[in-house]
């Protein structure tokens, strides 16, 4: 946080010193390290604690994120560093982080169309084994695309015109529309969860020992996890609307928020048509 000093004359925000990407590091350490001891049941001294290990570096981790967004708020609102400049520089820093979430995805869309359209590959002996060179493998009961699935599609668009709402009310100074927009979106990004939450207990096929449910819960469930924290991510702006952030022109906390959002749903539309539709098409369906 950059309030020690007096504020340059140039546009641009040099920081000062920070503990927060060492103790982020660490975190983040910590987290890795406990998560492999954790799955690989790997003992130290003879002691399990993996789980410990990794909770302690999830805790630290929020912690420090926590304590830096914080910093950087109080950067924007009331050091006021963050000016025009600064801001279009952390208008490309968001596009380059969607831009790597956009990588992240398409991994598992690779991977699931590489099983699904080469099910019999000649090389691939196991993966024949598990398909029987056709997809979706024999024997697999897909979920149906016309019921939950529909639904969550159905749920999210609408949450996208939900949060758009949100922002033209904010660009016009309409605080109350603000809030009301961010509300309702959140409210749907967590009937949205839900939803998928009792899809996945009454799935008919599970992770384990199945190609076609491995792909299926990676795409889909990363995807979930991004809707999770897009929802954590929209009910921390709708806390700053209500203590009066945000202004007509300057909202770049709220702005990124909208911008993850809208990359959600972009995703989900794609894992519908190719993983839902496309992918569960000719398999027996779930009644």
């Amino acid at each position: 946080m950059s309030d020690g000093h007096a504020k340059p004359s140039h546009d641009y925000h040099l920081v000062d010193p920070s503990p927060w990407p060492i103790l982020g590091a660490s975190a983040s350490f910590v987290m890795a390290l406990g998560a492999i001891l954790w799955m690989k049941h790997i003992p130290i001294a003879g002691v399990k604690f993996g789980s410990f290990l990794f909770g302690a570096g999830v805790i630290s981790l929020l912690f420090v994120l926590a304590s830096w967004w914080t910093d950087v708020v109080k950067e924007a609102e009331f050091g006021g560093y963050h000016t025009r400049v600064v801001q279009i520089s952390h208008r490309y820093g968001m596009i380059l982080f969607i831009t790597s979430e956009v990588m992240f995805f398409v991994a598992w869309f690779w991977a699931f169309f590489d099983a699904s359209l080469f099910p019999g590959e000649a090389i691939e002996y196991s993966r024949t084994e598990f398909t029987g060179g056709v997809w979706p493998p024999k024997g697999t009961e897909a979920l149906n695309p016309w019921r939950f699935p529909l639904l969550n599609t159905l749920i999210l668009l609408t949450s996208g015109t939900t949060v758009t709402w949100a922002h033209h009310a904010l660009l016009n100074g309409d605080r109350r529309g603000l809030k009301i927009g961010l509300a309702l979106t959140i409210l749907l990004g967590m009937i949205f969860t839900s939803v998928q939450a009792y899809e996945y207990s009454s799935a008919p096929f599970s992770f384990s020992g199945s190609i076609f449910g491995a792909t299926f819960f990676m795409a889909t469930g990363f995807h979930g996890f991004h809707v999770i924290v897009g929802t954590i991510f929209l009910m921390v702006c709708l806390y700053r609307a209500f203590i009066g952030q945000f202004t007509p022109k300057h909202h770049l906390g709220f702005e990124f928020a909208a911008w993850y959002w809208h990359f959600v749903d972009v995703v989900w539309l794609f894992l519908f048509a190719a993983i839902y539709v496309w992918g569960s098409w000719g398999a027996p369906m779930e009644h």
